[in-house]
């Protein structure tokens, strides 16, 4: 995929912004609060539909504006696509519409048209923090990958969110409607859970030999799927096993106890748990080495090469790492990069100055 056009109003700082990527990588240098994450934010809502920063929506629009856009073009494997995101403040509400080649789809149509790879600072906790964010890295690389995904997701997310507030309601749960949750559940778990397992299948064939190649690394990088039920051969009757084996202790405890919300994607160094015994060097290095894989699986299910996203990451890299990482995702058709210093792996990269929400070539 390769993002031909990017145009902005009151978005972020941006009031207005026509911009034309090139191909390869592009940097972006400038000093902080300038813009630059803004552009990389931009580009990610055109194939996520959502901030991978923001807490609120409403911190999309510029201050003082009602309505905030995002408009891009880019060339697919299929022919030209021209994707538009809006965000907008109304009775104190924020919504967002979506247009896909001119006509108004809901926000599951327009999820995954484009894809992006996105790696930001705090995805180095990927290896030291807890088991939810390695969840959202699986759901948002699959939910961009499959729309039958993420309509098990929205709807296992919802049962539980059913599930959950009968346990912790103020009177004895009812036994019979928990039952009648446990059976919705039971389809939609499974298919996450398939689906997971798959997913990092693939990532942990890629990551570890690229972990393996990685200068210095002399240690085994293990990456393993941590379901809260073992799928076993019938996903569908392990998790119906499951959940019935723990209605009574869901009852005492008032809280759901197993399903994919529970999930882990395990990391070891040498066999042992990454967080605990592996070195920072070594989680980072663990960390790039599953970004690359993320980009590899995605461009091979894909057809089409993803965009990849590179949020200030190289300054929290030693020299080494930062070349070995975009060594490694040397073929990436397109890539944005923002940085306060220009990298001196950026090589021939088409290279722009980012200062008070403007754009200039340098």
């Amino acid at each position: 995929m390769l993002l031909t056009a990017l145009r902005l109003a009151d978005f972020r700082n941006y009031a207005a912004l026509d911009f034309t990527p090139a191909a390869g990588l592009n940097v972006f240098v400038g000093a902080n609060a300038q813009g630059k994450s803004n552009l990389l934010e931009a580009i990610a809502m055109l194939a996520t539909g959502k901030s991978f920063r923001a807490r609120r929506e409403s911190e999309l629009i510029r201050a003082g504006t009602p309505r905030a856009a995002i408009a891009g073009e880019a060339r697919i494997a299929a022919g030209t696509l021209r994707l538009h995101c809006a965000i907008a403040t109304t009775a104190g509400a924020t919504r967002k519409s979506f247009d896909v080649n001119g006509a108004s789809v809901g926000f599951a149509r327009f999820l995954g048209r484009a894809r992006v790879v996105t790696f930001v600072p705090a995805d180095l906790h990927l290896a030291s923090g807890g088991p939810a964010g390695r969840r959202t890295f699986l759901n948002n690389a699959l939910a961009q990958l499959s729309p039958i995904y993420y309509r098990d997701l929205a709807r296992y997310g919802k049962i539980v969110q059913q599930k959950s507030a009968l346990l912790r309601g103020a009177i004895a749960p009812d036994r019979d409607l928990l039952l009648a949750y446990n059976d919705e559940l039971v389809a939609p778990a499974a298919a996450l859970i398939a689906a997971r397992a798959a997913f990092v299948a693939a990532l942990t064939e890629r990551a570890t030999a690229v972990y393996a190649r990685w200068p210095g690394t002399r240690e085994r990088l293990g990456i393993a799927y941590a379901p809260s039920i073992a799928p076993g051969e019938e996903p569908a009757a392990a998790v119906a096993a499951a959940l019935a084996a723990n209605v009574e202790a869901e009852l005492r405890r008032r809280t759901t106890l197993v399903g994919p919300h529970r999930d882990d994607v395990r990391l070891t160094v040498d066999a042992r748990p990454l967080d605990a015994f592996g070195s920072q060097g070594q989680q980072r290095t663990a960390v790039l080495a599953l970004k690359v894989a993320e980009y590899e699986v995605m461009r091979e299910r894909s057809g089409d090469a993803p965009i990849l996203l590179l949020d200030d990451v190289l300054s929290e890299l030693d020299v080494e790492r930062a070349g070995g990482f975009l060594a490694a995702v040397g073929s990436f058709e397109q890539a944005f990069l923002t940085t306060t210093d220009l990298p001196a792996q950026a090589g021939e990269a088409a290279r722009f100055r980012i200062a008070a929400a403007t754009v200039t070539a340098c």
